[in-house]
């Protein structure tokens, strides 16, 4: 099978100079966002005892943090076509720095639910879509590769972080090392400085200022947020397949390393199981954007086998540490590190075949917000099964079965088992 030639389209990038500032900013950004989301995990044990909550209402902070980062992605999509990519990521940098230092003196944990999860989660969503919108803008033939370069921050980020807040924990206690997290997270600020605004011409200036004034405020907000790919049958596929990768993905990097100190490992020993799968994640997000520019195979074919691999993967893991074997829980975590990085640059990068590249930044937005609601469930739920069990199988079971099924619902995409990419629709204009 051989990938289909896209031709470069008027508003593709050049495939190189100041976008690779920005693949360098964005992968600075996602060690602050997702890299810092997964060392959460160090916390959760010292949550359940500090505040004396089961495990179910502990996992609702992360959840909870995960799914406004998606549910406001619109928000931040919206912001960055209305009023330019930097200002919006700049902004979200100073609210998740604001909720991470505020978490750090909380004293019940609606308190945790309010500033790490909706504060910092808000933050998060003004970021990551303008972001990923503006590196995609920057690249044609190389897109994947940048967007895997980008992304492997979250494994190397986790591999170092998790040894890292191990440590500040022990020293500072839960609250001094949140505290340290959110002054690292402010440098998101001058990582969004670094995108260029743009700078229209006064032809264009005047169009658009045409268009503005024959608009109406509801035309000119469904513009911003793309709402016309809601309309389309391949974007709709598309978003529940990625909603049931969401209900999944996430759980073992929240309860992987209570699940290994559960069954008897020490907390280093499972701080640095989480560590190998951020190592492997590296090396899968990179392999994987070189391998799939190749162009030997379908970027949506590729991501199908590898969220199937993922899947396989976490239902393993359980299975590697009931035997109580060290070795064998940290193999089988490589492995779901490898193919879960391997799979995350892929989503994103399939986003742009299927509604094209002018459109991605709205889609994307509408995306994101869609599969908050399988990350909002998928924690809890895990964590809901681990209460009524009394040990983590299930909670694995569930979230690779997501996986799975996730990989099985694409293939019921129009034409994916074609050999050749469809061309993606064209914007419509809205008296269409």
């Amino acid at each position: 099978m051989t990938q289909m030639k896209v031709k470069e389209a008027p508003g593709e990038g050049p495939d190189g100079g100041w976008g690779w500032v920005l693949v360098a900013a964005f992968f600075a950004c996602n060690s602050l966002i997702y890299g810092l989301m997964r060392v959460f995990g160090i916390f959760f044990v010292e949550f359940v005892q500090y505040f004396e909550e089961s495990a179910q209402a502990i996992s609702w902070i992360s959840s909870i943090g995960v799914a406004t980062q998606q549910f406001f992605s619109p928000l931040g999509a919206a912001l960055g076509n209305a009023y330019g990519a930097r200002v919006v990521v700049m902004a979200g940098g100073l609210l998740a720095g604001l909720g991470l230092i505020l978490a750090s003196q909380a004293t019940r944990l609606f308190h945790l639910y309010l500033s790490m999860g909706v504060m910092s989660g808000l933050g998060w969503g003004l970021i990551f879509s303008p972001m990923m919108a503006t590196v995609m803008a920057h690249f044609t033939r190389r897109r994947t590769l940048a967007l895997g370069v980008s992304l492997s921050s979250i494994g190397l980020s986790a591999f170092a972080f998790n040894p890292l807040f191990q440590m500040l924990k022990e020293m500072y206690t839960w609250r001094g090392a949140l505290l340290i997290s959110g002054a690292l997270s402010f440098n998101i600020i001058p990582c969004g400085a670094l995108i260029r605004p743009k700078k229209p011409s006064l032809a264009a200036e005047r169009t658009d200022s045409e268009s503005k004034a024959s608009q109406s405020l509801l035309q000119r907000v469904s513009s911003h947020l793309e709402l016309s790919v809601l309309c389309e049958r391949p974007y709709i596929t598309y978003v529940i397949a990625a909603s049931l990768f969401n209900a999944g993905y996430f759980v073992p990097y929240f309860h992987l390393v209570a699940h290994s100190r559960h069954v008897g490992f020490s907390e280093y020993q499972a701080a640095f199981v989480l560590s190998a799968a951020g190592a492997t994640d590296i090396l899968g997000r990179i392999f994987s954007g070189w391998f799939s520019d190749l162009g030997h195979f379908r970027l949506i074919h590729l991501l199908a086998v590898w969220t199937a691999l993922t899947g396989l993967s976490i239902l393993l893991l359980p299975v590697s540490s009931l035997t109580a074997s060290y070795p064998a829980l940290m193999v089988v975590s490589a492995v779901y590190g490898f193919c879960s990085g391997a799979l995350t640059s892929l989503v994103f990068a399939v986003l742009p075949q299927i509604v094209g590249v002018s459109r991605v930044m709205g889609a994307l937005g509408l995306f994101q917000m869609i599969e908050s609601g399988a990350g909002l469930i998928g924690t809890p739920l895990s964590g809901f099964l681990r209460d009524i069990t009394g040990n983590y199988v299930a909670s694995f079971m569930m979230a690779g079965s997501c996986l799975i099924l996730g990989s099985l619902t694409l293939g019921t995409l129009p034409h994916f088992f074609s050999c050749t990419d469809p061309p993606p629709p064209q914007r419509k204009s809205l008296e269409q």
